[in-house]
């Protein structure tokens, strides 16, 4: 398909064509997403439940489409006037992220199959696949108009899954503070790209980098302030302290297969977004953002391990407050690679590639075991979790090795290799500081993984704990949920295996 206007002479082409392979993976859940919430229409009481396989399927045929992609050299909707700037680039950073997004949706939809009962089908399928599809766009995306629009095509839907529980309280304050947060963080990222553009005069990240190398000395400080304030604006996306204030009451009254959503996808969008600004886009003024994402890791690491480790257990969904808590530290690890870059070279962005593919594998995992206590014990205490082992040891066993993972203790050996990779890369930028805060954190946070993980192999108080409660009747628990479990602790065992499988991308540039 092409898009053509008549041109004068000597004039760019305005001549382009698109890649309709290329722009798959996003097109293929938005188109999907529409599918899905037209035949709600349709579809009677009953059928309902095939509304969420039909979404399944279009998530595996998005991710399908990665695969004749994988060469990673193909672009699109680029301008026609010999700069090579395009707006949409499916390079190997792009691919990758877009793998973990769309595949967390879909252990996401796996987790939320059976259990959309009380929601309205339609709307909430229709609004996580857009939010996938937003999600999937985003780490391709190289101007900021479509940066901007994909983050928000990502988020807005996922803000609106948060309350998608009708007449819970708690869901509505969660989606509120979510909402604000998000407000705030758009409308300064987007004063932020206003003054960029006016800097530079130009949306694309290539063209930005190379004006920004060169700007008149009376814009100066407006294109520093355009920095700080599109950082400042993404730091809130990331859940980076302060910024993070909403991330765990919203955890907490969303629904669970919501909240993991979050905690994986959301912080994927987040973060390749602001590595595209950094690294691709803000190259020339490495070091005004190297200095600041250095600090809010250091920051962000020491707030979210604290307030974890201070989780009551006979608190009510205690246990989802803890994995929220500790997505905020992960968070802290996650930008340390992104700070280190702006010392040495982009080559650093891959040990946060591979961290979060990491960190998205087992943490999913973890809340899957999450939503399977919570069928029993809905109100998701630590306690509850307290001899799992002993009515259901798989899923104790798998949650063990999940928080193992995240701990980097054996035998999660892919959460120890992934630290280590993070570790190095703070070490070798010259930032031996960041590396010795990273290194106390490591300690404190096995300290509240390790408690949780004894108390799944204790034994359980009479009464009070999963071994003694009476169960429903004729509980059982769905297929897509065994699923989830099942191939999160798969994938996590396997990386355990062959951590080279992901470790590689930390070695090699991925743009």
């Amino acid at each position: 398909m092409t898009v053509a206007a008549d041109s004068a002479p000597g004039a760019a082409s305005l001549v382009q064509s698109v890649d309709w392979l290329a722009i798959a993976p996003p097109v293929i859940a938005a188109s999907v997403a529409l599918i899905v919430l037209v035949a709600d229409l349709f579809v009677g009481e009953r059928h309902k439940p095939l509304l969420g396989y039909g979404a399944v399927a279009g998530l595996v045929a998005a991710l399908a489409t990665l695969v004749p992609l994988r060469a990673g050299d193909r672009s699109t909707f680029c301008l026609t006037d010999g700069s090579q700037a395009c707006s949409y680039t499916a390079d190997h950073f792009a691919l990758v992220i877009q793998a973990l997004v769309l595949g967390g949706a879909l252990l996401t939809a796996l987790l939320s199959v059976g259990d959309t009962r009380k929601l309205p089908a339609g709307e909430f399928w229709f609004l996580l696949l857009a939010s996938a599809a937003g999600a999937a766009l985003l780490p391709a995306a190289r101007d900021l108009a479509t940066l901007v629009v994909a983050l928000e095509v990502a988020s807005l839907p996922a803000i609106a899954l948060v309350v998608i529980k009708r007449g819970d309280r708690r869901s509505s304050e969660a989606a509120l503070k979510f909402f604000l947060s998000s407000v705030v963080a758009t409308a300064v990222m987007l004063l932020g790209v206003s003054f960029v553009y006016a800097t530079t005069g130009t949306m694309h990240l290539t063209e930005i980098a190379a004006r920004l190398d060169d700007v008149p000395g009376r814009f100066s400080t407006l294109a520093e302030a355009g920095v700080v304030l599109t950082l400042v604006g993404f730091a809130f996306k990331t859940a980076a302290a302060p910024f993070h204030f909403w991330v765990p009451d919203t955890y907490v009254g969303a629904p669970l297969p919501i909240a993991a959503y979050l905690s994986v996808v959301g912080k994927a969008v987040g973060f390749s977004g602001l590595v595209l600004v950094t690294v691709i886009g803000f190259p020339s003024y490495a070091d005004v953002w190297g200095p600041a994402l250095a600090v809010l890791a250091a920051l962000t690491m020491t707030v979210g391990n604290v307030a974890a480790l201070r989780q009551t257990a006979t608190r009510a969904r205690s246990a989802v407050r803890l994995l929220a808590w500790s997505s905020v530290g992960q968070a802290g690890y996650l930008l340390v690679p992104i700070a280190a870059a702006a010392y040495s070279s982009d080559e650093q962005i891959g040990s946060t590639v591979a961290y979060a593919l990491m960190y998205a594998v087992v943490n999913l995992g973890a809340f899957a075991v999450a939503a399977l206590v919570a069928r029993t014990h809905p109100g998701n205490r630590l306690s509850d979790y307290r001899g799992l082992y002993a009515t259901r040891p798989l899923a104790a066993l798998a949650m063990g090795f999940f928080l193992l993972c995240l701990a980097g203790l054996p035998p999660g050996v892919i959460g120890l290799f992934a630290k280590v990779t993070v570790f190095s890369a703070a070490v070798d930028a010259g930032l031996g500081w960041l590396a010795v805060v990273m290194a106390v954190n490591v300690v404190i946070a096995l300290y509240y993984y390790l408690r949780w993980t004894a108390a799944l192999f204790t034994a359980p108080e009479a009464g009070t704990q999963p071994g003694t409660a009476p169960q429903a009747p004729g509980h059982r628990v769905p297929a897509p949920l065994t699923l989830a479990i099942v191939l999160t602790a798969v994938a996590g065992i396997t990386l355990s295996g062959a951590p080279q499988l992901i470790l590689r991308f930390a070695a090699v540039s991925l743009f």
